[in-house]
C-alpha cells in the first residue's frame, strides 16, 4: 500500500459489489487501513493456515460512514497485492426487497405494531384513530410535539418500535441464508459462486458468476457483518460510528429518500443498538480516531454518547 503516490491512485483499485455504489477512498480510510492490517494479518495467520482449502471470511462492519466500503477495498487490495487473492462482497446485495420497498415495509411495520399496541392497551378510540390517521399521512407520527399532546401516542411509538425490531437486521428483512449458503460454498472450495446483485429499482436484480478459484479471503463489508444469524465469519472487524455521524453521512450521500426524517433516526438508533449487543464477538474494533480499542472502551464511549443525545 505505501507504493501509492496519490489519492487518485488508490481510487483507482478494484472496490465492491454493490450496483451503483459510490466509493471515495481518503486518507483517512488509509489511515485505518493501515492501523487495522498489522493486527489483522496476526489474526488471519492461523485461520488459512489451518483451513483445509486455506480460505478465511472477513467482515467490516459498523454504521454508514465510518467507511466499510472503502476499508475493504484497501484491505482486499493489501492482500491482492500479497498474492493471497480477495473478493469484497457487500451485504447490501441480500436484503428480500429493493431499498424503495424495504423503507415502505419497515414504515408498515412500525404503524401496525403501534396502532395493535393501542388496540391492547384499550386505547385505540374513534378519536385516537382520526388523529394518528392525520399525523400518519403528515408524517407527524414520531412527532415527540404530538406524544406530549396525545400520550397515547407514548404507547403507539414504543410499540411501533418493538414491532420495528422484529424486522430490522433478522431473516424477515435479509435472506442470511443465501449468504449463509456463499460463505459455505466459498469455504468448502468452490472455484466459481452465483452472487445476486441488486440495485435500487425493481428491474436492477441479476445474478454474477465470480471466479473464486485464486481467491483465499472473502471480505463482507455491511452493517450486519456480526449479527447472530451470519455463519462462518471468520474475523469480524468493526468500525465505531455513533448514530448521529451515521445520519450526518447518509444525509451528505444523499441517497435515499428521507435521509433526515424521524423515521430514519428511529431506524438507526435501533441498528446502532444491534451493533452493540454484537461488539463483544468483534475480533478489533477501530475507534473513529483510528485507534485499536476494547470492548470495554468502545462500550463506554457508546454509554456517553447515549448519555450526551
Amino acid at each position: 500500500m505505501d507504493n501509492l503516490k496519490s489519492i487518485e491512485e488508490l481510487n483507482s483499485i478494484t472496490k465492491g459489489d454493490m450496483p451503483g455504489d459510490k466509493i471515495y477512498i481518503d486518507s483517512e480510510h488509509l489511515k485505518k487501513a493501515k492501523v487495522i492490517l498489522p493486527y489483522l494479518v496476526d489474526l488471519l495467520a492461523p485461520f488459512i493456515d489451518e483451513h483445509p482449502m486455506h480460505r478465511a471470511v472477513i467482515s467490516i462492519y459498523g454504521g454508514s460512514g465510518t467507511g466499510k466500503s472503502e476499508i475493504a477495498s484497501l484491505i482486499s487490495y493489501y492482500f491482492n497485492q500479497i498474492g493471497l487473492g480477495s473478493y469484497i462482497l457487500s451485504g447490501d446485495n441480500y436484503p428480500h426487497r429493493i431499498p424503495k420497498h424495504n423503507d415502505a415495509e419497515r414504515l408498515r411495520i412500525f404503524r401496525q405494531s403501534g396502532i395493535k399496541g393501542l388496540v391492547s392497551f384499550g386505547l385505540y378510540t374513534q378519536t385516537n384513530s382520526e388523529i394518528l390517521r392525520e399525523l400518519q399521512e403528515n408524517n407527524y407520527d414520531l412527532d415527540t410535539y404530538y406524544e406530549k399532546k396525545f400520550p397515547w401516542m407514548l404507547i403507539y411509538k414504543s410499540e411501533g418500535m418493538r414491532g420495528l425490531r422484529s424486522y430490522l437486521g433478522t431473516p424477515n428483512e435479509i435472506d442470511f441464508d443465501e449468504l449463509n449458503r456463499i460463505i459455505l460454498q466459498f469455504k468448502n472450495g468452490a472455484e466459481r459462486i452465483f452472487l445476486k446483485r441488486m440495485g435500487r429499482k425493481e428491474e436492477e436484480l441479476w445474478y454474477e458468476q465470480v471466479d473464486f478459484s485464486n481467491k483465499k479471503i472473502m471480505i463482507i463489508e455491511w452493517s450486519h457483518g456480526n449479527s447472530y444469524y451470519l455463519s462462518g465469519i471468520d474475523i469480524p472487524i468493526l468500525l465505531s460510528s455513533t448514530p448521529q455521524e451515521t445520519q450526518k453521512f447518509r444525509k451528505i450521500r444523499n441517497r435515499d429518500k428521507g435521509a433526515d426524517s424521524l423515521f430514519t433516526a428511529m431506524v438507526l438508533d435501533i441498528e446502532q443498538d444491534l451493533i452493540i449487543t454484537q461488539a463483544p464477538t468483534a475480533k478489533l474494533i477501530v475507534s473513529k480516531d483510528c485507534e485499536i480499542i476494547s470492548c470495554g472502551e468502545y462500550l463506554r464511549k457508546m454509554m456517553e454518547e447515549k448519555q450526551n443525545t
